[in-house]
C-alpha cells in the first residue's frame, strides 16, 4: 500500500497534437495570377526569416505527438490524452495563417532596428513577433511532465520519448507517447480511530464523492480530501487543513484496480485535533483605522438579546441588524461554513465599506474556545449622484436625460437602502420636417430595500449567503409626445427578492399597482384630426384608440425565476433561463360588480386590467475558442387578456416589441408587426406611443469575435415578430393568434449584419449595422428581400441599412 503525494504540475515544456503540414497551404495557390503572387510573397518571407534567424538556430513550428495506446482505452480517452498533453506542450510556437509564421515574417519585415523610438521598433512591437527557438532540452524537460499527467490521470507505466527534427530553417518536436491501461477505483475506505476527530472522520466520509469503478484520477482525489478537510472544519476542528488528510493506494496491476483509504497523518499538531466552540463574539461596526482604539473600548460594549458584544457608542446601527447576518453564535460549536456565510452576508448588504474578522483562541477549563472580533467599516450613510445621458437612437431620435439620485444606505438603522430619483428627459426628431415631434419625460420615484423579510412570508434562509430582501417602490412618471397628448403613470409595489442558491434567484411581487391615464385636456386638435382622417391606417387609429382607452388600473402579481449555471472549468457552455408569470385583476374581478349600463367593471370610475401574461428569455454562450463565442437568444411571451379586458389588448406598459438595438436589429425600434403589418411602411404621419401586442416570438444568434483587449467583432443574424390576441376593430386577423396558430413562420421578420463592440472596461459601446432579409409584411409581392440587396443605390440604403447604437450587449 502506498500513500498517494500530490505533486504540482512543473512549469510545462512542449507543445503538442498538431499534425505535420506544409507550410502554404495549396489551397492558397488558388487559380491565375493571384495565387501566383501570394505565393512568391510567402517564400519571398520565408527567406526573409531564414536569413535573419541567429546562427545554428531553428524556428520551432510547433509538436506532432504519435500516440500508442493499450486497446483498452476507448477513442474518447485517447482524445482526451492528445487534449491534456496539448495543453502542457512547450514552448508555444508563432502564431500562423494557413502555416505560414507571419508575425515573424513582420518581424523581419524591415531588418534590424537602427533606433529604439523608430518607425521599426515601433512596427516590431505593433505588429510583429520574436521567433520562438527550437531547443533539444525542451523536448527532453517535456518528457517527465507528460508522463507525470498521464500517471496522475492513472496511466501506470506510461512513457514518452521525444526528439527534434529539423527541416531548413525550421524543427518540430516529436513525441511518441506509449499509453498502458487505465486504473479504476475498486474500493473507497476510512483508516480511523475512536478519538473525537477519527470519529468525526468516519462521519464525514460517509458519502464519498469518489464511487467504485470511477476512473483513477488525481485531481478527484485531491477534491475528495479537499472536501473532507472543509467538513472536518465544519465540525469545529479550527486548526485543520486538507494537507493532514493521508491517502493511501493499495492498486492490483493485474486488474488495474485500485483501493483507496483516507486517514488522518498522525504527526499532525494537537490543535488540529483539537475541537472549538465559539465563546465570545465581538462587532465593532463603527471601525476605522484613525479612531481604532475608541472604536474597540470593550468596556462601552453592550450585550444584545443574542448575545453578541457590541461596541458602537453612537448606536448608529440597530442590533437586530447582527441577528440577521451573524451565524456565528456564542456557545455554539465552530462551524467555517458559517463563518463564510456570516463575512457573505456583511459584504452583500453594502453598507459596509471594509469587513474582517479575527479569532482569538483561548482555553475554558478543559475545552478549547475562540473569541471572534468583526471589525467593520462603515461606507457613507448618504451620498448624491447626477447622470447625464446623451441618446441617438436608429428612429432619428436624438436627446438626453438627467438623472439626480439621493441615497441612505443605513435609512432604517437596518441597513436599509433608501434611494430617491428624480428624471428629465427631452428627445427631438430630426429630419421629420413637418411631422417632426418633440417628446418630454420627467418623473420621480422611491425605493426603500430592506435586508430581510417583511410581512407574513417565512421561509429558511440559515444557509443561504446573502440575505432576502423586501423591497418597496413608489413612483411617478410623465410622458408628452409632442403637440399630441401626454400619458402619466403612477406606480407603486411590494415584493421580495431571494437567492436560493448561486445559481438561482427568485422575485416575487404579491403587490403591484399600476394606473396609467391620459388626461382629455392635452390631447390635441391634431391627435383627433388624425384619429378621424378616412384615409388614415388601421393600424395607426388602433394606437389612437389604445392611447385615448389607456386610462385603467393594473393590480398585478408577479413572479420572476432566474437562473444561471455555474461556469465550469471544463465546459465551454454557460445557460441563463428568466421567466416572468404575471396575473392581474382576477381578485378585483371577484369582487367588483358590473355596474349598469358600463362596459367593464371599475373602481372609482377607472377600468381595471385582466389578463395572464407569461414568457421566458433563455441564452446559451458557448465558447468555441479562446477569443471566439457563439451567443443565441430565445423569447417567446403569451399574454391573454380575458374578463374585463376581453376584445382589449394588453395595457401598453405590459405590450411585447420587436425591432431595434437590443431585439431584431435590422429594423428600426418597433418597427415590425403585428404580424403582417409594420410602422416602416406608414409615411407622412408622426410617431405615436407605439403600439405593441399579446404574443412574441423571437431568435437571436451571434458570432462574437474579440480582435484585442479593446476591440470586438460580431456577425448576427435575428427573426422574430408579434401578434394581437383580438383584431379590433378596423384592423384584420392577419396579426392575430389565430393566424399565429395556422402559420406564424410565413410572418417572421429576418434581418442580419455585423458590429463592432469597444470595450473600455467599465462599459462596452456597440455598433451593429444590420439589413432585412426576409420582411413580414407585402414587398413588391415577395417577402425575401436578399435578391433586391443594392449596396451602391442611395434610396435603398436609407431605407434598408439601420445603424444601431448602444451600450452593452444586446443579449
Amino acid at each position: 500500500m502506498t500513500e498517494i503525494h500530490p505533486t504540482p504540475n512543473p512549469s510545462p515544456v512542449g507543445r503538442g497534437f498538431l499534425k505535420r503540414r506544409s507550410l502554404i497551404s495549396p489551397s492558397l495557390l488558388g487559380r491565375g495570377w493571384g495565387g501566383v503572387y501570394l505565393l512568391l510573397i510567402l517564400l519571398l518571407n520565408a527567406c526573409n526569416i531564414a536569413k535573419n534567424l541567429p546562427a545554428n538556430e531553428r524556428l520551432y513550428m510547433g509538436t506532432d505527438i504519435v500516440l500508442k495506446p493499450d486497446s483498452t482505452i476507448s477513442t474518447t480517452d485517447q482524445a482526451a490524452i492528445t487534449e491534456q498533453l496539448t495543453a502542457l506542450a512547450r514552448p508555444r510556437p508563432n502564431k500562423k495563417l494557413f502555416g505560414y509564421p507571419y508575425k515573424v515574417g513582420l518581424y523581419y519585415l524591415f531588418g534590424e532596428p537602427k533606433k529604439e523610438n523608430g518607425f521599426r521598433s515601433w512596427f516590431r512591437r505593433k505588429f510583429g513577433e520574436e521567433p520562438v527557438l527550437a531547443s533539444a532540452k525542451a523536448i527532453s524537460s517535456s518528457i517527465p511532465i507528460w508522463e507525470a499527467a498521464l500517471r496522475n490521470e492513472g496511466y501506470f507505466g506510461s512513457t514518452v520519448t521525444g526528439q527534434l527534427l529539423e527541416e531548413s530553417y525550421r524543427a518540430k518536436g516529436v513525441y511518441e507517447v506509449t499509453v498502458k491501461p487505465r486504473f479504476y477505483i475498486d474500493s473507497v475506505g476510512i483508516l480511523a480511530d475512536s478519538t473525537p476527530i477519527g470519529r468525526s472522520l468516519r462521519f464525514v466520509s460517509r458519502r464519498p464523492a469518489l464511487r467504485k469503478g470511477d476512473p483513477y484520477r488525481l485531481e478527484t482525489i485531491k477534491n475528495e480530501r479537499e472536501r473532507i478537510g472543509q467538513l472536518l472544519k465544519q465540525r469545529g476542528f479550527y486548526y485543520f487543513i486538507p494537507d493532514y488528510v493521508a491517502v493511501l493506494a493499495d492498486n492490483d496491476s493485474v486488474a488495474h484496480r485500485t483501493d483507496l483509504f483516507f486517514a488522518i497523518k498522525p504527526e499532525i499538531p494537537d490543535a488540529a485535533r483539537e475541537e472549538y466552540d465559539i465563546r465570545n463574539v465581538f462587532i465593532y461596526p463603527n471601525y476605522n483605522l484613525s479612531t481604532a482604539q475608541s472604536d474597540t473600548n470593550l468596556s462601552q460594549a453592550y450585550r444584545s438579546p443574542e448575545g453578541f458584544r457590541i461596541v458602537d457608542s453612537t448606536r448608529r446601527f440597530n442590533p437586530k441588524l447582527f441577528r440577521d447576518v451573524v451565524t456565528v453564535l456564542p456557545g455554539t460549536r465552530y462551524n467555517a461554513r458559517q463563518q463564510d456565510l456570516t463575512l457573505s452576508r456583511f459584504i452583500n448588504l453594502g453598507t459596509f465599506k471594509f469587513v474582517r474578522n479575527r479569532f482569538e483562541p483561548a482555553q475554558q477549563g478543559d475545552s478549547a474556545v475562540l473569541d471572534v472580533h468583526y471589525y467593520l467599516t462603515p461606507s457613507p450613510n448618504k451620498a448624491v449622484r447626477l447622470e447625464l445621458d446623451g441618446t441617438s437612437r436608429s428612429n432619428n431620435f436624438n436627446g438626453g436625460q438627467a438623472v439626480l439620485s439621493w441615497r441612505n444606505r443605513n435609512a432604517l438603522r437596518r441597513a436599509e437602502l433608501l434611494t430617491l430619483n428624480a428624471n428629465a428627459g427631452i428627445e427631438f426628431q430630426v429630419g421629420g420636417g413637418a411631422q417632426a415631434i418633440t417628446n418630454y419625460r420627467f418623473g420621480a420615484d422611491a425605493v426603500l430595500s430592506l435586508p430581510r423579510l417583511v410581512g407574513p412570508v417565512r421561509f429558511r434562509q440559515y444557509q443561504r449567503t446573502a440575505l432576502p430582501k423586501t423591497n418597496i417602490t413608489l413612483g411617478y412618471q410623465a410622458n408628452i409626445r409632442g403637440d399630441l397628448y401626454r400619458i402619466n403613470s403612477a406606480q407603486t409595489t411590494f415584493g421580495y427578492a431571494w437567492r436560493q442558491s448561486q445559481q438561482i434567484e427568485h422575485v416575487f411581487q404579491p403587490f403591484n399597482v399600476n394606473y396609467i391615464f391620459v388626461p382629455l385636456s392635452r390631447v390635441t386638435d391634431r391627435f383627433y384630426e388624425i384619429l378621424f382622417d378616412p384615409d388614415a391606417d388601421a393600424l395607426v387609429k388602433r394606437q389612437l384608440n389604445q392611447i385615448l382607452s389607456s386610462d385603467q388600473l393594473i393590480l398585478s402579481t408577479l413572479y420572476t425565476f432566474n437562473y444561471n449555471s455555474l461556469p465550469r472549468p471544463n465546459s465551454p457552455t454557460t445557460f441563463r433561463l428568466t421567466t416572468n408569470a404575471e396575473i392581474a385583476g382576477n381578485l378585483a374581478s371577484l369582487f367588483i360588480p358590473l355596474r349598469e349600463g358600463q362596459d367593464r367593471k371599475t373602481i372609482l370610475n377607472v377600468p381595471f386590467a385582466q389578463y395572464a401574461r407569461v414568457d421566458a428569455d433563455a441564452r446559451l454562450y458557448r465558447r468555441l475558442t479562446s477569443n471566439m463565442t457563439l451567443a443565441n437568444r430565445l423569447f417567446v411571451g403569451l399574454g391573454l387578456p380575458y374578463g374585463n379586458s376581453n376584445g382589449f389588448t394588453l395595457p401598453l406598459t405590459r405590450q411585447y416589441f420587436v425591432g431595434g438595438s437590443n431585439s431584431i436589429r435590422a429594423f428600426r425600434p418597433r418597427a415590425i408587426g403585428p404580424g403582417l403589418y409594420t410602422r416602416d411602411t406608414l409615411r407622412d404621419v408622426p410617431l405615436f406611443q407605439d403600439g405593441g401586442g399579446d404574443i412574441r416570438l423571437e431568435a437571436n444568434t451571434e458570432l462574437r469575435y474579440k480582435f484585442n483587449k479593446y476591440f470586438e467583432g460580431a456577425a448576427f443574424i435575428d427573426a422574430g415578430n408579434i401578434w394581437t390576441f383580438y383584431p379590433g376593430e378596423g384592423f384584420t386577423t392577419d396579426a392575430t393568434l389565430s393566424q399565429f396558430r395556422r402559420d406564424f413562420y410565413r410572418q417572421i421578420a429576418i434581418g442580419t449584419g455585423i458590429g463592432l463592440r469597444v470595450d473600455l472596461s467599465y462599459f462596452l459601446i456597440r455598433l451593429d449595422l444590420g439589413t432585412p432579409l426576409r420582411k413580414p409584411y407585402k414587398t413588391n409581392g415577395s417577402e425575401w428581400v436578399i435578391d433586391q440587396i443594392n449596396l451602391r443605390d442611395p434610396t435603398w440604403r436609407r431605407q434598408n441599412i439601420v445603424l444601431n447604437i448602444a451600450v452593452g450587449y444586446p443579449f
